[in-house]
């Protein structure tokens, strides 16, 4: 083989087009968008900015007027309030102490002021309830009592001159406000209904009102829940501006701590330092500018559209399945044959780019095959230069596996259907061995190659990893690092070949069930068509390979040699005289026994993160004699518990669970090799007559 040659094609680069980087029909389009934005864009601008600023000042002095509409008749509403309040004190003051009267001036009050709930006397420690308030309310009057006796330090504040108005919406569940203020030097407190007032603060389409107390808690909102929480507002800019304003009204502009803008005008009110907020949300009042805007902006594309259609025509034409051709091409210099971006290409052009589109069809279609030939994921490694030609030693886990009995069934095929007999032969290999290979490519494995019923598979082959790491100071800290995660590699490769020895076990009782019923099916029939029951033996071994491709200039493949390929072989053919269906190697038992196994090593334990991972293995009573390595076992695979059978064939979506077959692994697969052999009907070998060094010879591996 001439190595130069493969050196050269290793090396070479595809020569990269030219790309049009000012084609003419953009240089055009771009001078008349130019002129038509200028033009278009200029007008728009200002009729939008004038407009806008029309607009705000139309929305600022609306939203000033309904504050101080909404803040005269709140005043008003509380004020009469006071009044009645101030002047049922002065009835009780001339009734002194009769209680008759005292009764009939507290029934007539309340029955004339339904809005005051109770007034409250602290330095005398007298309280009048609206007895029909709280009914309808469903409150317990004495709750008042309660609530006031709560409420000293704002009955102090009072003491000392203050007005104070409160919330009290969140104690009694029901929207109440409390009123504090001196009175000819003693203290009245009521309670006040706040539902009146809400009226006067209903929500419009763009401006909302509503009522806060010196300390920025809402008092009146027309969100019902903000009121009863008694929310509190002193963070919002216009609440700041009013708490800090001297004047006793203003109007801002201010932004909310998600960026939102609003117009916001306040009025404080004679008592108490409470006042009433106004605000409206710019881009609301600004919308009805935006939407002409945006539509002169769409008149304007119409007009550009319009001028540039006929230069656009023709360019469009070509340029967009132009991109498509050029993304396909990108995602097949990826590796991905069966883009979705194919369906966009058009099948009707019979210009040259129809020819181009067609001929990338072609090419896909070469690709799928020549995937099937080969390997997918070596055939998209080579694509995406993510391969190097020349052969390199790798650490992997090489898998063999072969039909029982392939003679005897080949014989029974050409017995019933003579000549038509190796499209029957090749039909039921298949069948079985694309169920195999789902399950080898499913768990990361790269398929090496076919001979007759044979499949030779290994993982780690694709692995882009440098063994240089070797050749550091043993010990050291580069050494240490680049071992562990080769080691971790090394480890995951091992447990996925095992993993899809398990899910082949489930795949092969599936095919064997539906082998059954597919020859039943055809028992009648001249000729009748049948699948035959089969049993295959599996075996793994961990080693470091050469791995590349091998051949000659006109004929290569990508492949595994070496020793370890033999014993992978070599341990496949022990199947049968150790009376199983999956052996591993003592080489691969060590990789994994320490976190996956339970056995002397691990105290029998296994870490729980390891544990849906955990493996089954029994160690075959007879030895063998390895070069270099001197004596040796295999292992028996018995179960790995933790599979979860739905989970690994999520990817079929017409997958559906099979009961009986749900017993070849995972929480209902076997416990023993005994169970195991019983459930797929292999007899107990004799091992007193097994001599596993006679096998040695039996298979060869070509070109190992």
């Amino acid at each position: 083989m001439d190595s130069n040659k493969v050196k050269d094609k290793k090396k070479s680069n595809p020569v990269q087009p030219d790309k049009v980087r000012h084609p003419i029909g953009v240089k055009l389009i771009a001078i008349i968008s130019m002129i038509v934005l200028v033009a278009l864009g200029g007008v728009t601008y200002a009729v939008s900015y004038f407009v806008s600023a029309d607009v705000r000042n139309n929305a600022e002095e609306n939203n000033l007027t309904i504050n101080s509409r909404t803040a005269a008749d709140t005043e008003n509403r509380i004020t009469s309030a006071l009044s009645s309040v101030a002047m049922f004190i002065d009835l009780l003051n001339t009734a002194g102490d009769n209680q008759t009267e005292i009764q009939s001036m507290e029934n007539l009050y309340f029955d004339r002021n339904k809005s005051v709930a109770a007034v409250y006397l602290p330095d005398s420690g007298r309280l009048f309830t609206n007895t029909a308030f709280f009914i309808t309310q469903e409150i317990e009057p004495d709750s008042a009592l309660e609530y006031f006796l709560q409420e000293e330090s704002t009955i102090e504040k009072a003491s000392n001159g203050y007005t104070e108005l409160q919330n009290a919406s969140a104690f009694f569940n029901v929207p109440v406000l409390s009123f504090f203020y001196p009175a000819d030097g003693k203290v009245v407190a009521f309670l006040f209904s706040a539902e009146d007032l809400s009226n006067s603060f209903a929500s419009g389409s763009v401006n909302q009102s509503f009522f806060v107390n010196k300390d920025g808690i809402i008092l009146v909102h027309s969100d019902s829940s903000l009121m009863m929480q008694a929310a509190d507002e002193s963070s919002n800019p216009i609440v700041k501006a009013m708490q800090e304003s001297a004047a006793n009204n203003s109007q801002i502009t201010y932004n909310t701590k998600d960026g939102t803008e609003y117009i916001g005008a306040f009025r404080k009110l004679s008592f108490g330092d409470c006042a009433v907020i106004t605000t409206a949300q710019t881009a609301i009042i600004l919308e009805g500018v935006k939407r002409t805007t945006r539509r002169n902006l769409y008149i304007s594309a119409i007009i550009l559209s319009l001028s540039i259609l006929i230069i656009y025509f023709f360019s469009k034409s070509l340029s967009r399945p132009l991109k498509v051709l050029t993304a396909i091409v990108n995602e097949i210099n990826q590796g991905n044959f069966n883009t979705e971006l194919f369906s966009e290409i058009k099948k009707t052009k019979k210009d040259e780019i129809g020819v181009l589109a067609n001929s990338t069809r072609h090419e896909r279609e070469i690709l799928n095959t020549f995937t099937k030939l080969t390997n997918k994921g070596v055939t998209q490694a080579i694509i995406k230069k993510e391969i190097d030609f020349e052969p390199h030693l790798k650490d992997i886990t090489i898998f063999f596996s072969d039909i029982r009995g392939f003679t005897a069934i080949s014989d029974g095929f050409k017995n019933r259907f003579g000549e038509k007999s190796a499209a029957e032969i090749i039909s039921f290999l298949n069948d079985y061995m694309s169920r195999m290979v789902s399950c080898i490519t499913r768990t990361g494995g790269t398929v090496d190659k076919f001979e007759g019923d044979a499949i030779m598979a290994a993982w780690g082959v694709l692995r882009n990893e440098s063994l240089d790491w070797e050749q550091l100071p043993p010990n050291s800290a580069e050494y240490n690092k680049a071992k562990k995660h080769h080691d971790a590699y090394v480890k995951r490769d091992a447990l996925a070949a095992i993993t899809c020895c398990m899910a082949m076990r489930y795949s092969l009782m599936l095919y064997n069930k539906e082998a059954e019923a597919f020859t039943k099916a055809h028992e009648k029939e001249p000729l009748a068509k049948y699948k035959p029951h089969i049993r295959i033996g599996a075996g793994l071994n961990s080693g470091r390979a050469t791995v590349g491709f091998m051949g000659s200039f006109d004929k290569m493949e990508y492949t595994s040699i070496g020793d370890a390929v033999n014993f992978a072989s070599r341990t496949e053919a022990s199947n049968k005289p150790c009376g199983t269906d999956t052996l591993i190697t003592q080489d691969t038992y060590d990789i994994l026994k320490y976190d996956f196994i339970k056995c002397k090593e691990n105290n029998f334990t296994i870490k729980p993160e390891n544990q849906p991972c955990e493996l089954i293995v029994e160690q075959i009573p007879v030895d063998f004699e390895v070069k270099g390595k001197g004596k040796q076992h295999f292992f028996g695979v018995v179960n790995m518990p933790g599979f979860d059978i739905k989970k690994f064939f999520a990817f079929d979506k017409d997958f559906k669970l099979d009961k009986d077959c749900e017993r070849a692994v995972g929480p209902k697969g076997p416990k023993t090799l005994s169970e195991m052999r019983k459930l797929l009907g292999i007899a107990e070998p004799d091992f007193g007559k097994v001599n596993l060094d006679a096998e040695e010879n039996k298979i060869q591996v070509a070109g190992s």
